[in-house]
C-alpha cells in the first residue's frame, strides 16, 4: 500500500514539474505526505485494535471450533499413520506401504520404485502426496500418501529424517469398527506375505562348536536358491499330490491348530534307499510354502540345553531338518542295553550319557534321547508357530519306536526307487520329452523293466545328463541299463518281490513302530544260559 502512494506522489510531481508549477507541486505532495500517514496510522491501529479484540489464542480456538463443526457435519473420519513414532520406527507405516504396493502397481499413474535388502522382487510405492482407492469387504477406503519437510529439529540422539512422511486413511464414519477391527490387521497379515514371498529364503546351519556369530546368534545363514520343486521332483504324482495338499492344509490351519489345542507344527520322516530324492524332497518342500530351512548338525550340539537354544532362535515359516538322524546320534541303544547293572562298567558311554545318547569328544557333553524328544515333542517345541520338522533316514528299523509315533513324525514318506510315473517326469526334466513323444513300444519297454531294475532316481538321472544332446541315443542306452540290471537283479536273487500295495515296505515300518516288548530283547541270553546250565549238570 505504501509502494503505491509513493508511485502516486511519483507521478503528480514528474506532472507538476512538467507544467513549472513549483508552488503547487510543494502543496500537493505535503497535501498526499500527510494523507499517506494518516492511511498508515489507521492501518496500524486497526492491526493493533485487532490483536487487542482478537489475539492468536481467541483465533486458533476460533479455528479449531469451526474444524469441529465442519467435522461434526461431515460423513468421514481421518486416520494418521506416521512413519516415526517417537524415536522408534512404526511397524504399520512400514506394512501400509507394502500392501499398498500390489494395488499401486495395477492402479497407480506415478510410482516410487523399491527394493528392499535380501529381496529379488521390485517394489511400487506411492509417490509423495499421492492418493489410491482400495476396498476391503464390500467398504471404499481413500489412503493418502503425505510428505511434508520437517521443521529444524533441535539436539537429538538420533537425528530424524528431513521429511516428514505418513498415510492419511479416510473412511466413513459408519465404516469405523470394520476398518478397526479387520482391516488393519488384514493389512498386518497382507505385509508379511508379501515381505516374505519377496525375501530371499535363507539356509541356516548352527555355528560350529555352539558358537555365536557377531549379532549373538547361533546359526549362520546363506541364501537358499535351490530349484528343485515338486514339478521336477520325480515321484509319484499321486503321492506328491498327497504331500502338498497336506502341506497347503498345515499353511493354512492355524484356525484348526488354535481351536483343537495343537502346536502348530508337523512332523516329516522321509525314508528309503539313498539317492531317491529325500533332499529334493525337503528343497521342494521349502519352495512351495516359501519358508527358510534350518539344518541342525547334532554332533556340534553339546548337551540337550544347547539344543533348546538353538530351537528358540528359529523363526516361525521354517523346516527344521536333520539328515541321516540315524548316523548322527545312538538312537538304538535303548533296545540293548543289558538288564544286569553289576556287568556294565562307569566308563561305559552308555552309563555316562544316559540311554539313547552321544557323547562329545571331551567324555562331558551329550544329547540324550530325551533331549531330542522333547526338542520335536515337548514344552519347549511350543515357543514358536508354523514350523515343520523333517528327519531323514536310509534305515527305519534303526530308529527308536518313539522317535516315530504320531505328534513327532506325524507323516512318514517312503523316497522308493524310480517307477515308471517317475521315470516319466525325468525324461521330461532331462530331455523334454512327453510322453506323446515316445513311441508306445519304447513305453512299454521301459515301464516293464523300470521296477525290475531297482535303479534310483539319482541313478537314471546320471544317465541322462551325460547324453542329453542326443535324445535318441539317451533313451536307447538308458532301456539298455535298465534291462542290464534288471537281469543281474533276477539272476543274484536279490529282487524283492513287491505286490501293488508295496506290503513289505509297509511292514517295515510298522515293525520300526512296534515298541519293544519287555525282556523280548533278552529271552535268547537267557535260554542260552539256561542251556549251559544244563549241559554242566548232566
Amino acid at each position: 500500500m505504501q509502494k503505491g502512494w509513493f508511485l502516486a506522489v511519483l507521478f503528480f510531481s514528474l506532472l507538476a514539474i512538467q507544467k513549472g508549477s513549483p508552488n503547487s507541486f510543494k502543496s500537493f505532495f505535503w497535501r498526499l505526505m500527510d494523507d499517506a500517514l494518516l492511511q498508515g496510522w489507521v492501518v496500524t491501529a486497526r492491526k493493533s485494535l485487532l490483536q487487542v479484540i482478537f489475539p492468536p489464542e481467541l483465533r486458533f480456538a476460533c479455528l479449531k471450533f469451526f474444524n469441529w463443526i465442519f467435522h461434526l457435519f461431515s460423513s468421514y473420519c481421518y486416520f494418521d499413520i506416521t512413519e516415526i513414532d517417537g524415536v522408534n520406527t512404526n511397524e504399520l507405516y512400514n506394512a501400509v506401504q507394502l500392501y499398498l504396493s500390489s494395488s499401486v502397481s495395477i492402479n497407480g499413474s506415478r510410482l516410487s520404485l523399491t527394493r528392499a535388502l535380501n529381496s529379488s522382487a521390485i517394489t511400487f510405492g506411492l509417490s509423495n502426496n499421492d492418493c489410491i482407492i482400495d476396498t476391503f469387504n464390500g467398504v471404499t477406503v481413500l489412503w493418502e500418501h503425505v510428505v511434508t519437510q520437517r521443521q529444524s529439529q533441535t539436539f537429538s540422539w538420533r537425528p530424524l529424517p528431513e521429511e516428514k512422511r505418513g498415510f492419511t486413511l479416510r473412511i466413513k464414519k459408519r465404516d469405523k469398527s470394520l476398518i478397526l477391527d479387520s482391516y488393519l490387521d488384514y493389512i498386518m497379515e497382507k505385509a508379511i506375505e508379501i515381505r516374505r514371498k519377496n525375501q530371499d529364503r535363507l539356509l541356516y546351519t548352527n555355528s560350529r562348536g555352539g558358537s555365536l556369530d557377531s549379532r549373538g546368534h547361533p546359526w549362520e545363514s546363506v541364501p537358499f536358491k535351490h530349484p528343485s520343486t515338486f514339478d521336477t521332483l520325480a515321484m509319484d504324482p499321486v503321492k506328491k499330490q498327497e504331500i502338498m495338499d497336506d502341506l497347503k492344509d498345515f499353511a493354512n490351519g492355524q484356525s484348526f491348530y488354535q481351536k483343537t489345542g495343537r502346536a502348530w507344527k508337523r512332523g516329516y520322516l522321509l525314508y528309503g534307499p539313498p539317492g531317491t530324492g529325500k533332499s529334493s524332497m525337503i528343497a521342494a518342500m521349502a519352495n512351495y510354502l516359501s519358508y527358510d530351512i534350518y539344518d541342525l548338525e547334532l554332533t556340534e550340539v553339546h548337551n540337550n540345553s544347547e539344543l533348546r537354544k538353538l530351537l528358540m532362535k528359529t523363526s516361525s515359516k521354517s523346516i527344521i531338518v536333520i539328515e541321516d538322524i540315524d548316523c548322527s546320534i545312538n538312537l538304538t541303544n535303548r533296545k540293548k542295553i543289558t538288564n544286569n547293572p553289576s556287568t556294565r562298567n562307569y566308563y561305559d558311554p552308555e552309563i555316562r550319557c544316559g540311554s539313547g545318547s552321544i557323547c562329545g569328544e571331551d567324555g562331558g557333553n551329550s544329547i540324550t534321547l530325551s533331549g531330542l524328544l522333547n526338542f520335536t515333542d515337548g514344552l519347549w517345541s511350543c515357543c514358536g508357530s508354523e514350523r515343520i520338522f523333517v528327519f531323514t533316514t536310509n534305515h527305519i528299523e534303526k530308529l527308536d519306536p518313539a522317535l516315530l509315533r504320531s505328534g513327532r513324525m506325524d507323516m512318514h514318506i517312503y523316497m522308493s526307487y524310480c517307477s515308471y510315473p517317475a521315470l516319466k517326469i525325468l525324461l521330461k526334466n532331462y530331455l523334454g520329452y512327453e510322453e506323446s513323444d515316445l513311441d508306445y513300444d519304447v513305453l512299454k519297454e521301459l515301464e516293464e523293466v523300470v521296477d525290475k531294475a531297482e535303479m534310483t532316481p539319482a541313478d537314471i538321472s546320471e544317465v541322462l545328463i551325460k547324453i542329453r544332446r542326443h535324445k535318441q541315443k539317451a533313451v536307447s542306452e538308458l532301456s539298455e541299463i535298465l534291462k542290464t540290471r534288471a537281469e543281474r537283479n533276477l539272476k543274484s536273487g536279490s529282487l524283492r518281490e513287491k505286490n501293488s500295495d508295496d506290503m513289505e515296505d509297509e511292514e517295515q515300518e510298522k515293525r520300526a513302530l512296534e515298541s519293544p516288548k519287555e525282556g523280548s530283547e533278552f529271552e535268547e541270553p537267557c535260554k542260552k544260559e539256561e542251556e549251559e546250565d544244563e549241559e554242566k549238570l548232566k
